[in-house]
């Protein structure tokens, strides 16, 4: 019975040691961080604004203070990826919401292509958003 003691705290020692090293040291990446569009239609013209949300996976919650380093604007959902426009950050009241003025010619499908570094994550955080510009 002493044997079976001893396997048994050991097992629980272990246990313990595997949780701990799982949960413990776990550290986010950029695959926990997403961009989501406030809006995925958006009102054609030279003054459009474009916002997104970044957002934390693990729990829903807004991710402010990233820092959004590129950015590019194009038609590629209907084939004219060379179709590019300026995108210019404008102020936010919302934490973590971005929002970006450009100018959208031409009514019809965009990407929004962003990039942006999270505060004390080594990773970049990219996503290629596509929304529908309407007259």
């Amino acid at each position: 019975m002493g044997i079976q003691l001893n396997w048994r705290a050991l097992a629980g020692v272990l246990a313990a040691i595997t949780v701990a090293t799982a949960f413990g040291s776990a550290k986010a990446g950029s695959a926990d961080y997403a961009f989501e569009l406030v809006e995925t239609e958006v009102k054609q013209g030279e003054s459009a604004t474009v916002a997104v949300r970044l957002v934390d996976k693990r729990n829903g919650g807004p991710v402010a203070d990233a820092v959004i380093f590129a950015t590019r604007m194009d038609m590629a959902p209907d084939g004219m990826e060379a179709m590019t426009t300026s995108v210019e950050a404008m102020p936010s009241n919302q934490p973590g919401v971005y929002r970006f003025k450009t100018n959208l010619m031409m009514p019809g499908g965009w990407q929004f292509s962003v990039a942006a570094k999270v505060q004390g994550e080594p990773d970049t955080v990219e996503s290629k958003l596509v929304f529908k510009a309407v007259p």
